[in-house]
């Protein structure tokens, strides 16, 4: 068993990104409600607990606590901003209401040489040693509990950190988890590894082998299926699954008509060809661009093509009698974001790539084996398994597929010319060394037609957008500043090789105040 550390989540926004530098760390972890039962947290049996941040005042919520187990579980604490409020007024200290709020950039000083921070700075200033962090919080410490010492200061909030060293309590008001604090990972690292000693041993190798022997334990000799989109989520799920248990797995995979050029081939040629996995295609594209056809609204177009979705799934599901699980690509970050914790199991799944509802209406058992990884992990662990680089390290792909990219009536014609679009931007994107450099990148198609000379002659043809933006969460994003003679040629490509299509046009538009996808 590995070393596992429990995050308590009090409702910050950024409690995932904890998470993910304590696994960056090589270190489980698990965030769970800060209500759970002290029983809980006994059974858990943490090498280490983080509190995590929240929008709440401490004297305001007074519901808002960490449980007692928490100080008596006799293992290393950290306390994030509300995390340090909160073990500031549980173990005999105050906090006040704050004149001087601060939220973003800040400078906070160093003291004490405690082991959390010790040789732990950005600069020199004055002779102290000095972090560069970001704050957010409107309440203060303003009397340290007994035991405790100050461990860092700011002007305006003289108690920015605190530590009890013979118990291995510490506090910080900033936020360590995010990028903008330079020295965060190293902290959170240093707060895992060397106070609470865990071993470090979270690694794909290793958690293959757990996973595949989780997996059999589980499911034993029954069957399995699963509705593999060829996205990332699903793919890695069905190669760990048939690592597992093999021809128990059966894949339906649900060409709908609007996916990427050749991608339905591509899908079967590594599943059913190299992987020898067994899979069964269904081509609906007919039934869906049937249901589509005269429907313009997005939200309706994305409710049509989730509906027919669980209809195909649903059909092909009932003809395998034998089978008695449902496997889904969940990962950690729906699970966390929907409540869907080991104490409070709420998962909302997503329509296609996860099958909203056909547990229930099927019933079969839900088997998620990804559902303790984060993004990075599950492509870490598709390397792992065998699977192409090219596939794992693609871009994502709405479940909808094009009929998100085609905007008003989706058309059999609109996506033949989409698909050889895209392909072409992405090629291009690839040959100079773009795609990787860009978090997302496609082409929309617009049903309007423009005016063009192509040789002597006048044409009116269909106008499409490029779209290619960069960021590192997806709730943000700035528009990628694609060299001109990047575009130029992706343009003249387009024009040339895809007939129908006389006028290429680039998305300049950020995020906020538009939306990645069109529609």
């Amino acid at each position: 068993m590995h070393d596992k550390v429990l995050i308590l989540d009090f409702g910050s926004q950024v409690t995932q990104l904890i998470a993910r530098r304590v696994r960056e760390a090589n270190v489980y972890c698990e965030i769970h409600p800060n209500d759970v039962t002290d029983a809980f947290i006994r059974d858990f049996a943490p090498k280490a607990i983080i509190l995590s941040g929240s929008h709440a005042s401490t004297y305001e919520d007074h519901q808002l606590r960490a449980p007692e187990q928490v100080w008596q579980q006799g293992v290393p604490v950290l306390g994030i901003c509300y995390g340090m409020q909160t073990m500031a007024v549980q173990l005999g200290g105050q906090v006040s209401w704050s004149e001087h709020r601060e939220f973003g950039y800040a400078e906070v000083r160093a003291l004490g040489h405690t082991q959390l921070l010790s040789g732990v700075q950005d600069f020199f200033h004055d002779g102290h040693a000095m972090l560069k962090v970001w704050m957010s919080h409107g309440d203060k410490v303003t009397q340290l509990p007994p035991g405790f010492k100050l461990m860092a200061a700011t002007p305006s909030c003289p108690i920015a950190g605190m530590a009890d060293e013979k118990r291995r309590f510490y506090a910080v008001q900033f936020h360590p988890e995010v990028t903008h604090t330079e020295q965060g990972a190293t902290m959170l690292r240093r707060f895992v590894r060397d106070i609470a000693a865990c071993a470090g041993d979270w690694q794909m190798g290793s958690y293959i082998d757990e996973a595949v022997a989780r997996i059999r334990e589980q499911v034993g000799s029954e069957e399995v299926i699963l509705g593999l989109s060829g996205g990332v989520d699903s793919s890695v799920a069905a190669a760990l699954i048939h690592r597992a248990i093999g021809d128990q797995l059966t894949c339906v995979f649900v060409d709908h008509g609007l996916l990427r050029l050749n991608e339905g081939d591509a899908v079967m040629d590594m599943f059913a060809g190299k992987l020898h996995a067994r899979v069964i295609r269904v081509d609906a594209a007919e039934q869906f661009l049937g249901k589509l056809a005269g429907v313009t609204d997005p939200e309706r177009k994305r409710k049509i093509i989730g509906a027919e979705f669980v209809e195909v799934f649903q059909a092909e599901a009932k003809k395998l009698v034998n089978a008695k699980w449902l496997a889904q690509g969940t990962i950690y970050p729906d699970v966390v974001e929907s409540g869907g914790t080991k104490t409070k199991k709420a998962t909302t799944i997503k329509s296609h790539h996860n099958v909203g509802g056909l547990p229930e209406t099927l019933g079969l058992k839900l088997l998620e084996p990804l559902r303790e990884l984060f993004k990075d992990e599950v492509r870490a662990l598709g390397l792992a398994l065998g699977l192409p680089s090219e596939m794992i390290d693609r871009h994502p792909f709405p479940g909808p597929g094009l009929g998100v990219r085609i905007l008003g009536e989706v058309k059999r014609e609109y996506a033949d010319l989409l698909r050889r679009v895209d392909a072409i931007f992405i090629d291009e994107l690839r040959q100079a060394g773009w795609y990787a450099k860009t978090s997302q990148a496609f082409a929309v198609f617009l049903p309007v037609k423009s005016v063009g000379v192509m040789g002597d002659g006048r044409t009116y043809d269909y106008v499409v957008a490029l779209r290619a933006v960069q960021t590192s969460d997806f709730m943000t994003a700035d528009w990628a500043e694609l060299p001109y003679s990047l575009l130029k040629k992706v343009s003249s490509r387009i024009i040339n090789e895809v007939r129908g299509i006389n006028r290429v046009t680039y998305d300049v538009s950020s995020k906020p105040p538009a939306t990645i996808e069109w529609e």
